[in-house]
């Protein structure tokens, strides 16, 4: 069976949160604890990057480096990555709280980047 845990599914691109080899999404549980106003915020701008493949505002939706994006719908942060040309996966978020991204926070994404490419060019990410 095919596991994946989809955010959006638009025109231009899927957007999938990234999970653990034990099924954990920190970013899944992240939004899901996160008020009904605030989840609106980022499914709006998932919308608009799924079904037109870019957000034109650098306020909201910015290159960080090292190929991880930063969706921004104030005052969260999604971090994501592009794969395979039609995917976006989201691999983290947190709660902006300084003006600069927490480096923790890049290398927690930049971890589950390659671990995601790992897991699926050995065809056991999506069981």
């Amino acid at each position: 069976m095919k596991k994946e845990l989809i955010a959006f599914e638009g025109q231009e691109f899927t957007i999938e949160w990234y999970f653990t080899s034990r099924g954990k999404s920190r970013a899944l549980e992240y939004f899901q604890a996160l008020p009904l106003n605030r989840k609106k915020k980022l499914i709006y701008f998932l919308e608009v990057l799924g079904n037109t493949g870019k957000i034109r505002n650098e306020e909201k939706f910015r290159y960080e480096g090292s190929q991880i994006y930063a969706i921004k719908p104030s005052p969260d942060r999604f971090l994501c990555f592009f794969f395979d040309g039609s995917k976006i996966i989201i691999t983290s978020a947190y709660e902006k709280k300084s003006a600069k991204m927490p480096a923790r926070e890049k290398e927690r994404a930049l971890k589950a980047k390659e671990d995601y490419k790992k897991r699926v060019k050995g065809g056991v990410y999506y069981e």
